[in-house]
């Protein structure tokens, strides 16, 4: 029972930062098939996918880590977005969207008492 709400709890902030791991995964390949100008935000890209990835596990499994895990996802999601936001493409602007919604997740699970 305490497992099922744990995950209740942690529940949009976890579907946030899957949305942002696939977002991003597919705006570094993106960005590495069509511009080597890109390189910074595939980079980044990597980088916010790792991270969600881990808050994902983290958050899943009711980690006493995972609000300090969030607050570095969310600093990592927000610097991705404006990175993204310099580029004029679908998939730039889709993960950059995605990575705003993280962001606000991952705050607030942050601001959450372990």
């Amino acid at each position: 029972m305490a497992t099922t709400m744990v995950q209740q709890r942690n529940r949009a902030c976890l579907d946030a930062c899957a949305e942002c791991q696939q977002a991003c995964e597919t705006c570094n390949y993106n960005c590495c098939v069509t511009n080597a100008d890109m390189a910074e935000c595939a980079r980044l890209c990597l980088d916010c996918a790792t991270v969600c990835a881990s808050c994902v596990t983290l958050l899943s499994r009711g980690s006493a880590w995972a609000s300090r895990m969030c607050r570095i996802c969310a600093e990592l999601c927000e610097a991705c977005a404006a990175e993204c936001d310099k580029y004029d493409m679908d998939y730039c602007r889709e993960c950059a969207a995605s990575c705003r919604r993280c962001a606000e997740q991952c705050r607030a699970m942050a601001a959450v008492p372990a």
